[in-house]
């Protein structure tokens, strides 16, 4: 009987202490708050602890700080490789047509290569060994950028570049003079392209392979504003570019004028023209501009065109892609 008692009261109070365990474990903290207030009812007993408690508060705050700033740190270190390597996929680049080094571009220079774009310094610009060759260059169309040392370091992911890269072409390019003539040779009524401010590769490609099928005499390319002869360009002709000439002109207007002086007629394609192309029945040289979608042909070069034509269209859409407005144009002026 007494060890029955004994192991009564001991399970009693291992049920009694297991249920207070229970309710202290999961109360908010009530005993805690009564020992905070019990402790805080005598404060000069408790100076030391509270000294104590604010001690450890500051020593943990300053321990918190202190381990922040490296944890912070490699943060952005990972996060900063992280972005670098997603964009590291966006900035990759074909350097197949690209040369850099003073030497490999000066060979490239006087061997008579077709060129596309040169970026160089001041310094190479200036120099004797480079100043003529750059000079003609930029006469012939070639667009020239006189850039700084870090941008050059950009453009070649931090290759050597001693100052000086450039971009090949993948076909030469010919004076305005000479495709006046080779025109009005081939053709009585020879018509020549000229592009404004079509800077997308893939326009320009699918304009030459349309020209050259219907029969074009040449094209003509600003140096500014204009996507180049590159070989984005001569994989969308298709191989039209090997059998077109292409004249690369300083300025678009100014060769316009000498266009008109040797008897050419200059018609710009608009959505804004006031006669469509179907009721255009002139028999002459012409020159047909094209512009860009977004924004057309220029005010300036507008006032250059003896007609502004347009493309009856029938549906909704407002405006057609560069490429296939060209195409729809040399096929209503070349059917007459």
């Amino acid at each position: 009987m007494k060890n029955s008692s004994k192991s009564n009261y001991s399970a009693k109070n291992s049920k009694q202490y297991k249920k207070d365990y229970d309710s202290n474990f999961f109360s908010k903290n009530s005993n805690s708050s009564k020992k905070n207030n019990r402790f805080s009812k005598n404060p000069t007993k408790n100076k030391g602890l509270n000294n104590l408690d604010e001690s450890d508060q500051k020593n943990s705050k300053s321990s918190s700080l202190k381990r922040s700033k490296p944890i912070y740190k490699s943060n952005i270190e990972v996060s900063s490789k992280a972005t670098n390597t997603y964009q590291d996929p966006t900035k990759k680049r074909n350097f197949d047509d690209w040369i850099w080094g003073k030497h490999s571009v000066f060979e490239a220079l006087i061997s008579e290569r077709a060129i596309n774009r040169i970026w160089c310094t001041s310094e190479i610009f200036s120099s004797e060994k480079f100043y003529i060759l750059l000079k003609e260059l930029k006469s012939k169309g070639v667009l020239i950028e006189e850039v700084s040392w870090n941008r050059l370091s950009q453009l070649t992911f931090g290759a050597s570049h001693q100052g000086v890269a450039l971009q090949l072409a993948c076909s030469k390019t010919i004076s305005l003079e000479k495709l006046i003539d080779l025109s009005k040779n081939y053709s009585a009524n020879p018509i020549i392209l000229a592009l404004d401010g079509i800077t997308d590769p893939h326009n320009v490609g699918a304009i030459i392979r349309s020209a050259e099928a219907f029969d074009c005499k040449g094209i003509i390319i600003p140096q500014r504003r204009s996507a180049g002869l590159t070989g984005t360009v001569a994989k969308v002709a298709a191989g039209a570019l090997e059998h077109l000439p292409v004249s690369r002109v300083v300025n678009l207007n100014r060769a316009l004028e000498e266009l008109k002086k040797n008897g050419f007629l200059v018609i710009g394609l608009s959505g804004d023209g006031q006669l469509s192309i179907s009721k255009f029945h002139e028999k002459t040289p012409l020159v047909v501009i094209v512009g860009a979608e977004d924004k057309g042909i220029s005010l300036l070069t507008q006032k250059k065109c003896d007609f502004l034509l347009s493309i009856p269209l029938k549906g909704k859409t407002s405006s057609l892609n560069a490429s296939v407005a060209a195409a729809i144009s040399l096929f209503h002026l070349t059917s007459k």
